[in-house]
């Protein structure tokens, strides 16, 4: 790849700054401070610190510990939504710079699929693309797959680029591989709901699979210029998640009846939400590891709260229960979901 700024690693005393400037931007997280985040940013700038580094070393890390706070219960919803924001302003004042660099590559329309309100990601992906010469075009949170296919065809971009951090925008990721390769673009997929390799990306169809931005811009710079359209998914698997995503709602509600937990509990119907995401993200991708995973996600929560653990294993055990005229859906709670 050539042209605009050169995605490389930190080191020496480039890696030093950086984590200096990733400290001072988490306390300015803590601080609930914009006005401090987005100084910082423009200082670093200001003094030739790279963008994209910025992006992939400061603020991206910086954000997945705000996750990872709420998920312990240091932080409330409130403050990791306050926290997001003032991510979401430093990126935006990284954005305003990088907008100066030439375009001398192609087009990219970047996408978070539908149900995916996690924005950040693919404005930090965004951000990197176009500091490399990429023109691209950011669609925002949860697009639907009806607008992805107009600005496909008004546009007409040589690759797509989709941000999926829950496993519940699976389905709707999928959709878009189809319609960007149905029309003979490649499709470059990416983040949490991905895991930690490229297989939930290549079992739904993607061209490419990239776990951050660095990667991103990369696998943009070697995809092939047309691709053929995907091929249907297994139709047992495929047909059952689609049913599930159908009666979501009654079975989200029987679950909610059958679990024992405290109804006061502050992540009882998102951890009920999760765990069915979970099983359509294993019959969509035929990849197992989300259920357990996520019933380990839930039983950290738990903890976090000072709830009974054990509720986790009596999640898993509801929802098997309600899913029994799904059969694979069963099947796989059955046998993945943790039972201590």
């Amino acid at each position: 790849m050539t042209g605009g700024t050169p995605v490389v690693a930190a080191s020496g005393d480039a890696g030093v700054r950086l984590g200096e400037l990733r400290a001072e931007f988490e306390g300015a997280l803590a601080a609930t401070d914009t006005v401090a985040a987005v100084a910082l940013m423009e200082r670093a700038l200001a003094d030739q610190v790279d963008p994209v580094r910025l992006l992939v070393d400061v603020i991206a890390p910086a954000q997945r510990q705000v996750g990872v706070r709420w998920q312990q219960g240091e932080w409330s919803v409130a403050e990791e939504h306050a926290a997001t924001a003032i991510a979401v302003a430093a990126t935006e004042a990284v954005a305003r710079v990088v907008r100066a660099t030439p375009v001398t590559h192609g087009r990219v329309v970047v996408a978070c699929a539908e149900r995916e309100w996690h924005a950040l990601p693919a404005m930090i992906v965004d951000c990197a693309l176009r500091a490399n010469g990429w023109n691209t075009t950011l669609l925002g949170a949860s697009t639907s797959p009806v607008r992805l296919s107009q600005y496909l065809q008004d546009l007409g971009p040589d690759a797509l680029a989709v941000s999926c951090s829950m496993l519940g925008a699976l389905p709707t990721t999928r959709r878009f591989v189809e319609a960007a390769t149905s029309a003979g673009i490649p499709a470059v997929v990416g983040g949490a709901a991905f895991g930690p390799d490229p297989d939930r990306a290549l079992a739904l169809g993607a061209t490419a699979w990239a776990p951050d931005a660095e990667s991103a811009v990369r696998a943009i710079g070697n995809l092939p210029a047309v691709v053929p359209a995907v091929e249907p998914l297994p139709a047992e698997p495929a047909a059952e998640q689609a049913a599930l995503e159908l009666d979501h709602r009654a079975l989200v509600a029987e679950i909610g009846t059958q679990w024992r937990a405290d109804p006061e509990l502050d992540i009882r119907d998102d951890a009920v939400q999760q765990t069915l995401h979970s099983v359509w993200a294993a019959l969509l991708t035929g990849d197992t590891r989300p259920v357990p995973e996520t019933a380990e996600w839930i039983r950290i929560l738990l903890t976090a709260r000072a709830a009974d653990p054990t509720l986790a294993a009596d999640l898993g055990a509801a929802t098997a229960a309600v899913l029994r005229d799904y059969p694979l859906a069963h099947r796989l709670v059955s046998t993945t979901w943790p039972t201590s």
